[in-house]
């Protein structure tokens, strides 16, 4: 396996951070060498890549995802073997900072010399520049999914719950992760009640 580790700061709310860090299928805005990204239901996605040339296709699963704080996954099934985290550092209001590590086994001729010559990393960190220059640029995030999912979940299959202690809000427009049969709604696909509305927590 070879690792990677990168981090960068970015000049934006560390909430806007991570909930657009959960927009996976917006991943190949800024993500080089993935050309699609599909959100199956909460825990797994499946991938199309090119990277040295190599087309691949494969799932993940999130192992861990906690609010603000990080998301791990890894790949299941296939010839791709995968395992990562990202975590989020609020320095002040206004800046934070994302860490990206990854553990990944070169497959293949082209990518293995593409290891050898320090492609993986460098591509990491033009993904992370990417990021801040997308999140600068635009200011907010495109959408948002706060579930928590624990590692136990994963190894269960049960379903991922909303943190108990995030209030419902009304989420920035955009595209969203596609919750499962069974699964938490995304924020902006359930009609959530504004303060003072009907519903609101505030008035039970």
């Amino acid at each position: 396996m070879s690792m990677v580790k990168q981090t960068i700061d970015v000049d934006v709310p560390l909430r806007n951070a991570y909930n657009q860090w959960t927009q996976f299928e917006a991943f190949p805005s800024f993500m080089e060498g993935v050309e699609d990204v599909t959100q199956v239901d909460d825990r797994h996605c499946h991938w199309q890549t090119k990277v040295a040339g190599v087309r691949r296709e494969f799932d993940t699963e999130i192992v861990d995802q906690l609010p603000d704080e990080r998301i791990s996954w890894r790949t299941v099934g296939g010839d791709v073997q995968q395992k990562g985290v990202v975590t989020f550092q609020r320095l002040d209001e206004s800046h934070t900072r994302v860490s990206l590590a990854m553990d990944m086994e070169p497959t293949g001729m082209a990518e293995k010399a593409g290891d050898a010559l320090g492609v993986l990393d460098r591509r990491v960190k033009g993904d992370l520049k990417r990021f801040k220059g997308f999140m600068e640029e635009h200011g907010h995030e495109t959408g948002a999914w706060r579930g928590r999912i624990r590692p136990s979940d994963s190894a269960t299959g049960a379903t991922a719950s909303p943190t108990p202690t995030d209030a419902p809000v009304r989420e920035a427009p955009g595209p969203m992760r596609t919750p499962g049969p069974e699964s938490t709604p995304s924020r902006g696909q359930e009609s959530w009640p504004l303060p003072g509305e009907p519903g609101d927590p505030g008035l039970r």
